[in-house]
């Protein structure tokens, strides 16, 4: 392929960079191809072209610097030029005429039927462009911002920025706003916008791209309406680093007035309320955010939480900081880092609440806080703080996933279902068949909670623990043959999770291999000799084996421990045989819930 470079420039490199090619002659003749060429790789590879929104649809305009990045990042990844099918040779379309000649009577009759389906087809389709164009947009998704910095590594920027993007337009109480985790999935992707929107069932696509240079950003963002590929805005933004802020705010600002959403007073007060801070607490707390969404093992969690430390040392009153570092310390507590609870639950509570106090209107404050309080069985204050999240933003989806576990935690599953379906409809992308499919799993109905099991598994084959759900399922469903090289997978992806191992003794043992279930329970018992083990391994394991008073002092200690597992003692399958023992009512009576 030849070299997709911009033409040579007798002026200084810094002047090219400000030129603003207004035409797609323009723009092509500058990269050096056709405006076809041009054309489709603006479409298909993601060119930065904009529209101008004051002149005729169609007419666009490019900026240098956006353009020069963008070849530079895609040198070695444009595809050949398109050539047009050549024309049949002379012979061929002599050939052609003499099989079909002309009929003038069947033109006629041609002409007129397509003359008729042509006139019909521009009623309709004004009409609907008519009707798409009123339509109201009642929810929008942020696509990841492109980094056309020359540096690779400034990508946790790009990220950064658009996750702040989607955190300031999810506070506008009547706009759907697709969650980060949703719309990294389509980072890079070669799918068109109306496709992504379709999955998505979104109204709009707000798209741009973000260049840093030291301390200087340029950030392009425009608004689609995805029904009629209008481009309602556009809008290039310079700002020094210490003004990021603000930009953000001023595009939530723009974007919210574009999508006519009603946004009231104390909303566009919130969206336009801007906190500065210093450009180096900015960046190590989206450094935070990248390392803690790159990667959830110890090693990774414990850098993303060095980055918020520092970001709170240099900045206390940073409410995103605190907020970051309770997200990491919540990850410490999951069971395949295993981290004593008592060891960060107080951590984690702390920075959730000094997130709030001060920021009282954060969404994933509230979120987070509940979360912690469900987690120690306040559950009156739990519930309060996961409405309250949903007062503030009654469309966010994770809001509604934290009050479908609450209800499940109350034994309440038709309602946990019903909430996690909401959550579903509002973000599926995001809604994970994990969620939707333990439900399933603790109302019995293992056949379609195994089917949510394996769809999350077509799309990512090696996630553990969406592996570790399906062995249980799989045991449910009287099926444990099935379900061991499930576990064993999910035990080599996980590093060996204590908490995998307990579910496999218990498939070995149904399976009718004791020898191997106790082999693998005396594994468990030499890694807690020198580590922690959660106390859930051990409840598994021993109820896979039918050992119900070593079931009952395990289950001592995971009430010593606040331990997940008891979170499910009112639907977990698994405790079905211990459910007519008093000592199991006193246990659920002790965590505040009745039988």
């Amino acid at each position: 392929m030849s070299d997709p470079s911009p033409a040579p420039s007798s002026e200084p490199a810094e002047q090219a960079s400000e030129v603003q090619l207004d035409s797609w002659k323009e723009i092509a003749s500058y990269v050096r191809r056709d405006v076809s060429t041009v054309q489709r790789w603006e479409k298909r590879e993601g060119m930065p072209v904009h529209r101008h929104l004051h002149d005729k649809r169609g007419s666009v305009y490019a900026l240098g610097s956006e353009l020069n990045a963008w070849l530079e990042s895609r040198k070695d990844t444009l595809p050949e030029e398109e050539t047009e099918p050549a024309e049949p040779p002379s012979d061929e379309k002599d050939e052609t005429r003499r099989k079909d000649p002309p009929m003038w009577h069947r033109l006629a009759i041609a002409g007129a039927a397509l003359l008729a389906v042509l006139v019909a087809g521009y009623f309709i389709n004004s009409w609907r462009g008519e009707h798409a164009a009123k339509a109201k947009i009642t929810s929008l998704a942020v696509l990841p911002l492109k980094n056309l910095s020359s540096d690779p590594a400034q990508e946790y920027f790009a990220e950064g920025m658009t996750e702040a993007l989607i955190g300031q337009l999810s506070g506008i109480r009547d706009l759907r706003v697709t969650s980060r985790t949703s719309v990294m999935r389509f980072k890079d992707t070669q799918l068109s916008v109306p496709e992504i929107a379709g999955t998505l069932h979104v109204d709009a696509i707000v798209e741009g791209s973000v260049i840093r240079d030291g301390n200087r950003i340029r950030v392009h963002a425009q608004l689609i309406r995805t029904a009629t590929d209008e481009h309602l805005w556009a809008e290039s933004y310079d700002r020094e680093l210490g003004d990021v802020l603000a930009l953000q705010s001023d595009v939530a600002v723009a974007i919210a007035e574009k999508v006519e959403v009603s946004v009231s007073g104390q909303g566009r007060q919130r969206l336009k309320a801007v906190r500065s801070t210093s450009p180096e607490v900015y960046e190590n707390y989206l450094k935070g955010q990248f390392t803690l969404g790159k990667s959830n093992d110890k090693a990774s969690v414990d850098k993303s939480i060095n980055y918020f430390q520092a970001a709170i040392d240099k900045d206390p009153g940073y409410a995103p900081a605190y907020l970051g570092l309770a997200e990491a310390y919540s990850e410490l507590r999951t069971i395949f880092i295993g981290i004593r609870p008592q060891d960060v639950d107080a951590k984690i509570q702390s920075a959730a609440q000094k997130a709030l106090e001060l920021d009282p209107e954060s969404v994933e404050a509230h979120v987070l806080l509940g979360k912690i309080e469900d987690l120690q069985w306040q559950w009156a204050d739990a519930e309060r703080q996961l409405r309250r999240a949903l007062e503030i933003s009654p469309n966010n989806a994770n809001a509604h996933a934290a009050l479908s576990d609450w209800f499940l935690h109350q034994g309440r599953t038709d309602e946990s279902l019903a909430w996690a379906e909401r959550g579903r409809e509002l973000d599926p992308a995001s809604f994970s068949g994990d969620n939707i499919g333990w439900i399933l799993f603790c109302s019995r109905r293992y056949e379609e909670a195994i089917r949510e099991f394996r769809t999350v598994l077509a799309v990512r084959p090696d996630d553990a623990g969406a592996l570790w759900y399906l062995g249980f399922a799989l045991i449910a469903d009287n099926r444990p043959e099935e379900a061991i090289p499930v576990l064993e997978k999910a035990l080599t992806a996980s590093e060996g999770s204590p908490g995998i191992r307990g579910v496999l003794v218990r498939a070995y043992a149904h399976a009718g291999r004791r020898a191997d279930a106790l082999r693998v329970l005396g594994d468990l018992k030499r890694r807690k000799l020198h580590s922690y083990v959660p106390a859930a391994a051990f409840v598994n394991a021993y109820l896979g084996l039918d050992d119900k008073e070593q079931a009952f002092a395990w289950l001592d200690q995971a009430y010593k421990e606040h331990s997940n597992i008891l979170l499910f003692v009112k639907v977990h399958p698994y405790f079905d045989p211990l459910r007519n023992d008093p000592r199991f009512a006193a246990l659920v009576s002790r965590m505040g819930l009745s039988q």
